[in-house]
């Protein structure tokens, strides 16, 4: 045998030997032989725990859910107020304070007498304010009420315009004056008015956009017509005026078909036709036409650019860059919606002595607000989206600490208005100087138009 197959054996001797070695451990161990149960086995011994091993990072407490903060809370007066309009040919109302507490209440009644107007005729031994004093121009009662009972007020006013409609709001306060129990309004409607003045619109000869229409269907008939003629009076190409058609056509010397075509030596090629000269309308026409056009295109952009600026309200203040809605403009008492909120300013005190004033020189104004959350969803709102604009233009945000202090420390901004429910409340704008603010602007959001409130 050669050396080299002997060592080929003994190596594949040696690797089945290895083999057989390593699956040795692999095999299953022999079963151990049976033994007898005892007849009282021993109780299991209790499993140990394991003993958790520290660590230096400690454990994340668990996730908790995020609190949403309640809706605000109002608490039910026991005092309530209603308004209405009396039949009356001149501006009236009734006011009618009911106490439905068990225990006598003392209370401040405040009525709000619109821009222009006084009161003749006050029941109830009610005090109006005189014209051209400094404060309110408003009606107001001191009335203790008995428990269960309902106390009727009566006011007449008159106003420098005659007819029309005239809002009148009134409001019930406590002791204090500053937050009221309940708030109601009520407007005045006097017998129809002289219809107004009808303005008739301008003839169709003397609007503009009918003008410049007609102006440029005139252009157009015009470069018509002398298109038109101008074809008329241009002789058909190939007659003359006295002669048959081709007679009048100049012979082509060379020309395919005639004599000179055929040469003595070699024939002449024949030679293509001149094309003729393209017809194209006159330049005055074009002319007149792309005038007419011209004319049609300015006219059109200045008259709706025109309208465009007419109808742009340069008294009116600007918005904020508001996109959702539009802008509502009212008086006081009157209530004006917007995009979630629906706003009512009852009254507009300014100078009260019962807030305490930040910094010398500053004065205090104390709007009574009633806002209604028309939305299905809570609703939240902001102090600093709240507006006093003053006289000149500037304008200062609500005071939300002096807002709160009138709350009795309820900070009405932190917490969302309820669906559908209504709220009354103070809201204070601290502003330098004595000019009394000129508008009121109420809105809900930073995106929602909001509503403007003339108070002055």
């Amino acid at each position: 045998m050669p050396a080299s197959r002997r060592h080929h054996r003994a190596l594949a001797v040696i690797v089945n030997c290895l083999g057989v070695l390593a699956a040795v451990p692999a095999l299953p161990p022999a079963a151990p032989r049976a033994v007898a149960a005892p007849a009282h086995p021993a109780p299991a011994a209790p499993a140990q725990r394991a003993t958790p091993i520290p660590t230096g990072v400690p454990a994340a407490p668990p996730a908790v859910a995020p609190t949403k903060a309640p809706p605000i809370q109002m608490s039910t007066p026991p005092v309530t107020l209603a308004v209405t309009a009396a039949n009356t040919p001149t501006p009236g109302y009734r006011i009618a304070v009911r106490n439905a507490g068990n225990s006598m209440v003392e209370t401040t009644v405040r009525q709000e007498m619109p821009t222009g107007s006084r009161a003749t005729t006050v029941t109830g031994g009610g005090r109006a304010v005189p014209i051209g004093s400094p404060g309110a121009n408003e009606v107001s009662w001191r009335l203790r009420l008995p428990a269960h009972s309902t106390t009727t007020l009566h006011t007449a006013l008159s106003t420098t315009a005659g007819g029309g409609s005239v809002t009148a709001p009134a409001c019930v306060y406590g002791t204090d004056g500053t937050r009221a129990y309940d708030c109601a309004t009520a407007t005045w409607t006097g017998p129809a008015a002289a219809p107004a003045t009808k303005v008739t619109a301008a003839p169709a000869w003397r609007r503009p956009p009918v003008l410049l229409a007609a102006l440029a269907a005139a252009l157009v008939v015009v470069g018509a017509g002398l298109w038109w003629w101008w074809r008329r009076r241009r002789p058909r190409a190939g007659l003359t005026p006295g002669g048959p058609a081709g007679a009048g056509a100049a012979t082509r010397v060379g020309g395919a078909g005639g004599p000179a075509d055929r040469g003595t030596v070699y024939p002449r090629p024949a030679m293509p036709a001149v094309a003729g000269r393209r017809r194209t309308p006159p330049v005055g026409v074009m002319v007149g036409v792309a005038a007419a056009v011209l004319a049609g295109v300015v006219g059109a952009a200045g008259w709706t650019a025109t309208q465009r600026v007419a109808a742009i309200d340069t008294a009116k203040q600007p918005t904020s860059g508001a996109w959702m809605g539009k802008s509502v403009s009212g008086g006081v008492g009157v209530p004006l919606r917007e995009a979630a909120f629906e706003f009512t300013v009852y009254r507009l005190a300014c100078g009260a002595a019962s807030l305490p004033v930040t910094k010398p020189g500053d004065r205090q104004c104390l709007a009574t607000i009633g806002v209604r959350n028309l939305t299905p969803d809570e609703q939240t709102w902001h102090g600093q989206l709240q507006r006093a604009y003053l006289p000149g233009g500037n304008w200062v945000p609500a005071d939300e600490d002096a807002t709160q202090v009138a709350n009795l420390g309820q900070d009405v901004f932190a917490k969302p208005v309820a669906a559908g429910s209504r709220v009354l409340l103070p809201l204070v704008f601290t502003m330098h100087g004595t000019d009394p603010p000129k508008q009121l602007e109420l809105r809900s959001g930073v995106f929602s138009a909001g509503v403007r409130v003339d108070v002055a």
